[in-house]
């Protein structure tokens, strides 16, 4: 699963470094937890959580069901 969480996290990268930050994965657990660290401008970003919650992890659980949520690590 987690080259394929590494593939949606290409699709998504793009969009982020526009905005001048970047996302790095860091695990993904067995039980479906993706840990991903923001950086760049999106790492100390107010609006952060929101870019994790409804951006990263909608996309994820998306394309990959198995996904059951996006944390920051």
């Amino acid at each position: 699963m987690k080259e394929t969480v590494e593939q949606v996290i290409g699709k998504i990268r793009p969009m982020l470094q526009r905005d001048g930050g970047d996302i790095e994965l860091v695990d993904v657990t067995a039980e479906g937890v993706v840990k991903v660290k923001l950086t760049g401008a999106c790492g100390s970003c107010p609006m952060s959580m929101m870019t994790l919650k409804m951006g990263v992890e909608s996309a994820l659980k998306k394309e990959i069901p198995e996904v059951k949520e996006v944390v920051s690590a």
